[in-house]
């Protein structure tokens, strides 16, 4: 609790009624070798000089916009109008946690059928269901739900998969002696699975055109990664995967130092009923009036364990929320101008780097994250910038720096980290 109410006049009567002097007394009867030793802090401090104290260490953090700032990898600075935080505070969703009474919570549900909208129509999918935790657990469920599909075992990478997602997925499926995971862009008549990630980690756009086609000829499902959603106000929208999976912290949430964030989940109509998580639908009420419920609800709360598609047993709520209110904001041509603004800093970043010695850019194509190679080791380079105030990106290898831009990105910041490299380099 925040603070402890009781006044020593109150705790010496609650002692005297138990008939005991002190608090120690209370645990004499326990041996001593049992007894918790006293640690050694300082003394306790009132509420204003426990504020400043932690103040003190909370200002020694470098935050995102406290200077140039690069990093991506899977988490994006991007700007939140100061309206999303107004709108998601609105009355009409501070309604109950869990929506299972829909008529006292249309604002939540109604707001979820917007973000599955948004998202069905983003991914060019059929459906989409209201949030999963983040992009990792939704790949996750992803290969779960292909597995239930084509009764195979077998999961194939196809291509630079984001290591914490590659991670989670191999943590779940570690509890089944049967699962195989494999690198292998190549799908078998053994496959459930090709999973590709668009951009992938070291920021290269796919085309799906060759990975439907192997998935047609042995019968796998192809299932498709976005880890920066904002790509697909530019990209061509993965109207041939059977799954489209990944992560929306890039519309109205911020980084928050790795989340909470927002993982969105969409397929093909015909596997409605294998989608895991809540899936919320329109329909009317008694008078005629339309009416938002959940529906189809195949969570392990509601059904059998055996039957169920899932143990996430909630969605991401307020973040789906905010998503939307930032989706509504922006609108179509919005969205479609953010993106072109993340693509234009990344190109004036990747010509200014890359003309500098001892940078080589790797990427052919990119949206707003490329790779590049060093001369030095890129650890000792991002330290060495970090020192002089800059987040100059993520070292993905010995010599490799994976870089980042957003609308964020200013040409101050692109000049700054050039400027430091021709120093360090």
């Amino acid at each position: 609790m925040r603070y402890l109410p009781q006044t020593k006049d109150a705790r010496d009567k609650m002692l005297s009624a138990i008939g005991v002097k002190t608090i120690d007394d209370l645990y004499a009867h326990v041996p001593g070798i049992e007894q918790i030793k006293p640690f050694d802090l300082p003394d306790h401090k009132g509420e204003l000089e426990v504020e400043r104290h932690l103040n003190s260490y909370a200002n020694q953090n470098h935050t995102a916009v406290d200077g140039p700032f690069f990093l991506g990898a899977g988490t994006y600075l991007h700007h939140i109008p100061s309206s999303v935080d107004y709108i998601i505070q609105r009355s009409e969703f501070l309604t109950a946690y869990t929506p299972y009474q829909p008529e006292i919570a249309q604002g939540t549900l109604q707001a979820l059928f917007e973000f599955q909208t948004f998202i069905a129509q983003l991914t060019g999918q059929d459906i989409a269901n209201a949030s999963l935790y983040d992009g990792a657990t939704a790949v996750t469920e992803a290969a779960l739900m292909a597995q239930r599909i084509t009764k195979r075992r077998k999961v194939a990478i196809g291509n630079a998969l984001h290591p914490h997602y590659e991670e989670v997925l191999k943590s779940y499926m570690g509890n089944f002696d049967d699962v195989e995971i494999t690198q292998d862009s190549q799908p078998c008549d053994q496959t459930a699975c090709l999973i590709i990630q668009s951009p992938d980690f070291f920021g290269n756009p796919y085309k799906y055109e060759q990975a439907r086609k192997a998935c047609d000829e042995t019968g796998a499902l192809l299932i498709v990664v976005v880890t920066e959603i904002v790509s697909l106000g530019l990209l061509s929208a993965p109207i041939e995967a059977d799954i489209v999976c990944g992560e929306g912290q890039s519309i109205g949430l911020p980084m928050s130092f790795g989340g909470p964030h927002l993982g969105f989940f969409a397929c093909k109509e015909k596997y409605l009923r294998q989608i895991p998580g809540r899936l919320c639908g329109m329909t009317e009420d008694a008078d005629g009036k339309r009416g938002f419920v959940l529906t189809l609800s195949t969570r392990e709360q509601h059904i059998r364990r055996d039957k169920a598609t899932s143990n996430i047993c909630t969605n991401q709520g307020l973040c789906a929320l905010a998503f939307t209110v930032h989706m509504s904001l922006l609108g179509e041509n919005g969205f479609k101008d953010l993106a072109r603004l993340n693509h234009e800093a990344a190109c004036k970043t990747a010509d200014a780097v890359s003309a500098l010695e001892g940078v080589k850019l790797l990427n052919e194509t990119f949206f707003n994250e490329f790779t590049v190679e060093l001369s030095k080791s890129a650890e000792q380079v991002v330290e060495a910038l970090a020192a002089k105030g800059i987040m100059a990106g993520l070292a993905v290898d010995e010599k490799k720096l994976l870089i980042a831009a957003t609308e964020m990105t200013t040409n101050a910041d692109i000049k700054a980290l050039t400027d430091a490299l021709k120093e360090i380099l």
